[in-house]
């Protein structure tokens, strides 16, 4: 007969704070079931956010609590997780076969937006998720470049078109559909239209998140974006530099005026260490992106070097997340995901798909 109780065993669960929840376990709601066997302890872990890369690390953590109880001899720890689909803007149906839409934002050009998003997509990917990009900058598409892609996209109905695809991501972008050089010499509702097209005549399949790549700035595409795309969360990224602070606030302040949450602040070119001596510099300051995190009550996600590999991997169509996967920026950019995802889960969830449909008919 054990004498150690379920209670008991929660008790010493929520003693570890899961560090991208930043809340314990149990009361985040990821404990699924506890079974005790005599001095054996049973625990399912389910977590809302991919965490393949630290999925054992966590089942170790939680073991090492319960293992710590009296009476309890070994304790077994299963860690899995589940995405569900979270709630967007009100009077917004989420697209379907995408359970959630994470727009990825700047206010101003040349901060790194393209390479963050194509390489968050693919940590999400690398962490177990199904993903999807989209590229939502009609004027600079960049992602068929980053993602290697080359071709045009099939359309089997001749009215919807079937997604590229490059190291595991289902991918859309305008730039698949003319040439690379071809100037886009549009006016705004023309971009707007395209790119509620581009999102829902894509035939995506069964994905997990949907990250979209936005143009900078907030006008019609960001607009359109926030009244028109069910978006359950969005990311500013920004470099530590006043001028592009002062832009990132832009952007921050739009999401929330439409009430889209911001699920935190991606601080780019943070660093710069000499590739021959090992220097650490700030080039564009130190500190910004915490110091905005701060004011605005959102969370610093991670902060990113000045670094010429991220550089060379991008143009080349090989993104440094699958290029060099092991490496120390890949692991920023995964736990940059994590933290990302992790925030999205403990929002609202969106159970409109779980209620039956509702038919009246006149008989």
């Amino acid at each position: 007969m054990s004498t150690v109780t379920k209670e008991q065993v929660e008790a010493a669960i929520k003693g570890y704070v899961e560090p991208h929840l930043e809340k314990d376990l149990v009361s985040a709601g990821c404990v699924k079931s506890v079974e005790i066997e005599g001095d054996r302890v049973k625990v399912a872990v389910v977590l809302g956010f991919p965490v393949k890369s630290v999925a054992a690390e966590i089942g170790a953590k939680v073991r090492e609590a319960v293992e710590g109880l009296d009476g309890v001899g070994a304790a077994e720890v299963d860690v899995t997780w589940s995405v569900a689909a979270h709630s967007v803007q009100k009077a917004l149906k989420p697209i379907d076969n995408v359970k959630n839409i994470i727009a990825v934002a700047s206010g101003k050009g040349g901060v790194g937006k393209s390479t963050t998003a194509v390489n968050l997509a693919l940590a999400l990917s690398a962490e177990g998720a199904k993903v999807g990009l989209l590229d939502a900058d009609i004027y600079g598409p960049s992602q068929p470049r980053m993602l290697g892609i080359t071709g045009k996209p099939e359309s089997k109905d001749g009215s919807t078109l079937e997604p590229m695809n490059s190291y595991h991501l289902q991918a859309m972008s305008i730039g698949f559909l003319i040439d690379e050089e071809t100037p886009m010499i549009w006016r705004g509702p023309m971009v707007t239209q395209a790119l509620e097209q581009l999102l829902n005549d894509t035939n995506w399949s069964e994905l997990d998140y949907l990250v979209i790549d936005l143009p900078p700035g907030t006008g019609d595409t960001q607009l359109t974006l926030a009244q028109k795309v069910p978006v359950s969360g969005a990311i500013i990224v920004t470099t530590p530099q006043d001028i592009a602070l002062l832009d990132a606030r832009k952007g921050l302040k739009m999401f929330q005026k439409v009430e889209v949450p911001v699920l935190g602040i991606v601080e780019n070119m943070s660093i710069h260490i000499c590739s021959k001596c090992g220097h650490e510099e700030h080039i564009f300051g130190e500190g910004g992106g915490k110091a905005m995190a701060e004011q605005f009550g959102v969370q610093l996600l991670g902060s990113l070097p000045l670094d010429i590999d991220i550089r060379e991997e991008t143009d080349s169509g090989k993104p440094t997340v699958v290029a060099q996967p092991d490496s120390r920026i890949s692991d920023i950019y995964k736990e940059i995901a994590r933290k990302t995802a992790a925030k999205l889960s403990l929002q609202a969830k969106d159970y409109a798909a779980k209620f039956p449909r509702i038919v009246i008919q006149n008989n």
